[in-house]
């Protein structure tokens, strides 16, 4: 997983994680890369910039006025439920165990 990154547009230097330590790695862009959770460093907020935010307005736009089409493009043919699944069976011993396969004549 990513550790670090360092991107300059064309190449990435990325630093993963390895048994024996750390790897440094030199990409060339595009790359698909998988990151840890340690990579991200939350930010907190002030208590200036939450009473900034609680006066702010929320905009809300409708899909339409964003010339978003939201009409579903699946059709649903049918839905079923799965078959019922047959619970298991606990046996006392493996005497036991070896007589109930040979019953269902799995041997």
């Amino acid at each position: 997983f990513l550790l670090q990154i360092d991107n300059d547009g064309t190449t990435a230097n990325v630093s993963t994680e390895i048994d024996g330590g750390i790897a440094h790695v030199k990409l060339t862009l595009p790359a698909v890369i998988t990151a840890d959770l340690r990579l991200n460093i939350p930010r907190y907020a002030t208590l200036p910039n939450i009473m900034k935010a609680r006066k702010k307005k929320i905009e809300e736009y409708s899909p339409e006025d964003l010339g978003i089409d939201i009409e579903p493009h699946q059709e649903i043919i049918e839905v079923s439920e799965p078959p019922a699944r047959v619970g298991g069976n606990i046996v006392g011993s493996l005497d036991d165990l070896i007589e109930g396969i040979r019953s269902k004549g799995h041997i």
